[in-house]
């Protein structure tokens, strides 16, 4: 938005084109951070003293460990001062015109109802269950499926007039259309290694992506702090891969595939990394106000999404090597223990507690030494992942 009344102005009074700055996308990129960090310090109080006006307090299970009992009624659905941070600061830095910042900010704000939806009946309809599991999977895979059919259209074409071209071309063309190399599964670590997926493959592996670093960063969410600050450390590592995408200059040195429109992607991830400082000033053990399934859905969702944008799927996974493991977790404990209950009529279990971050708990740490120690595994898995911009 102030990008456009720049050039508006500009083209008003030759003596303001010093505005020309504003086109700089670094340094709208730096612009957006602090706006978003900036609102979300002045509204943060005002939205707790809201939440917990309207009584909007996380309940505690009664298996949950002991020392979270003292969390009960904490506000939580916090993740909305995020969604609203993300949202004012994004419209206000990024080329209105982009079509990739439009889709991650639609999908984000897509799974953020989802996840609002569930909270709500959560904690005010105090309906434990929520949302049910399979209501909100069909949700997160209509609204998954349908980012998936957009980008694998979008990332192939420059326009979306040649992208709504090329979606009649693969109708007619029976559904078997082949993609461009830039569409194809980059292999990390390996020069000019694409795997072609096809349109199949490609909307198969963006629903996967999408669904799931959505749900896994939900799953982290369990303690103060633990889930914000690997999504701020991965999402500013997306946006570096973004501005190299979105560079026929460095994408060229660095040998990635170029994608005209995705460096704009860098605002969305500035002001994903100044949202989650300012929730983090209030999430900190002990924290003042939760996430909730409205910020962790959402978060995730929008990580899921850039990095299909910028072709690094398998650097998602390496970076967010945490949200990896933490669903994981979940997955094999809940296997074994149905398949030990059916096989020897007593279910068994792998770890103390899941997610992994209670069977740590349970062992005997902190959860501050939790937290900070998931830190510091994000922040080397991150360098490892940007160590790929050049060991190829």
């Amino acid at each position: 938005m102030l990008l456009m009344l720049s050039q508006w102005l500009q083209g008003l009074s030759p003596e303001l084109s010093f505005l020309r700055v504003f086109q700089y996308l670094t340094l709208r990129a730096v612009m957006a951070a602090m706006t978003a960090l900036v609102i979300g310090l002045v509204a943060g109080p005002r939205v707790i003293r809201m939440l917990a006006a309207l009584k909007i307090g996380q309940p505690v299970r009664g298996y949950a460990m002991q020392t979270h009992l003292a969390k009960n009624g904490t506000p939580t659905m916090g993740g909305v001062l995020i969604l609203l941070c993300i949202s004012i600061s994004t419209l206000l830095w990024f080329d209105l015109s982009n079509r990739f910042v439009w889709i991650v900010l639609a999908v984000t704000l897509a799974f953020g109802a989802i996840g609002w939806v569930d909270d709500w009946r959560k904690v005010v309809r105090k309906d434990p269950e929520g949302m049910r599991s399979r209501e909100k999977y069909f949700w997160q895979s209509v609204i998954g499926l349908l980012a998936a059919l957009y980008l694998v259209f979008s990332i192939s074409e420059n326009s979306n007039a040649r992208v709504f071209e090329l979606f009649v071309s693969w109708v007619q063309s029976g559904f078997s259309l082949d993609l461009p190399p830039k569409a194809g599964l980059l292999v990390p670590f390996f020069k000019e290694v694409s795997y072609p997926l096809g349109v199949l493959g490609f909307v198969i592996l963006t629903y996967l992506v999408i669904v799931g670093s959505s749900n896994a960063v939900n799953l982290t969410d369990g303690l103060d702090g633990l889930a914000i600050m690997p999504v701020i450390m991965v999402g500013s590592a997306l946006g570096i891969f973004a501005y190299v995408t979105g560079s026929a200059s460095y994408s060229k040195y660095l040998l990635f595939p170029h994608i005209p429109g995705s460096g704009e992607l860098l605002i969305f991830c500035a002001a994903m990394a100044g949202a989650g400082l300012a929730f983090l000033w209030f999430n900190t053990h002990p924290a003042q106000v939760f996430m909730g399934d409205v910020g962790a859905l959402a978060l995730g969702a929008a990580l899921g999404t850039i990095a299909i944008i910028v072709r690094q799927e398998i650097v998602l996974a390496i970076m967010g090597g945490i949200f990896v493991v933490e669903a994981l977790s979940v997955m094999l404990q809940v296997t074994w223990f149905k398949y030990t209950k059916r096989r020897y009529g007593e279910g068994r279990r792998l770890l103390k507690m899941a997610p992994l971050h209670h069977h740590f708990e349970k062992s005997g740490w902190k959860e501050t030494q939790v937290v900070v120690r998931f830190w510091i595994i994000t922040m080397l898995l991150c360098l490892i992942g940007l160590s790929t911009l050049k060991l190829r």
